[in-house]
């Protein structure tokens, strides 16, 4: 019924694929995760700083290990963690932080993303990591660990 094209589509430019390099699937979802480690490494950085705890120290730990190991040995750049401690907080009437609260909840949505990309590329590690701060950040949110600051 349709006759096939027969010439090259003018929509492709000539020589296009020569002038720069492709990166493979597994190479744009290493970055993807690295990504989304990072800035929940970044949010749970200022968790630290609002509320210092020793889990949340060793989710750092853990988290810029994985940034690490994705890209290929290259450290995160962290900010210094300094504790404000929560004197300057303004709380709501049940004795939270609303920043702790606000924080939780991006931390637990950035976790979301990266156990996706983890779990589409198969990173058993990354896709374990992400789980425990998903359940660590919601355990947060339900308020079980928010008045402890």
């Amino acid at each position: 019924m349709y006759e096939p094209i027969r010439t090259k589509s003018v929509h492709t430019m000539a020589g296009a694929d020569e002038d720069f390099p492709h990166r493979s699937r597994e190479e744009e979802l290493d970055i993807q995760l690295a990504g989304h480690l990072a800035a929940l490494l970044a949010v749970t950085d200022d968790l630290r700083a609002l509320c210092p705890d020793a889990d949340l120290d060793t989710a750092a730990e853990q988290l810029a290990q994985e940034v690490a190991r994705l890209r290929d040995g290259k450290p995160p750049v962290r900010a210094a963690v300094t504790a404000t401690g929560g004197g300057t907080s303004v709380a709501s009437g049940d004795g939270r932080d609303p920043r702790l609260a606000a924080l939780h909840q991006r931390a637990h949505a950035l976790a979301g993303r990266a156990l996706v990309v983890a779990a589409s590329r198969a990173d058993t590690a990354a896709a374990i990591l992400a789980a425990h701060r998903m359940d660590a950040h919601a355990a947060a949110q339900d308020g079980r660990q928010l008045a402890a600051c």
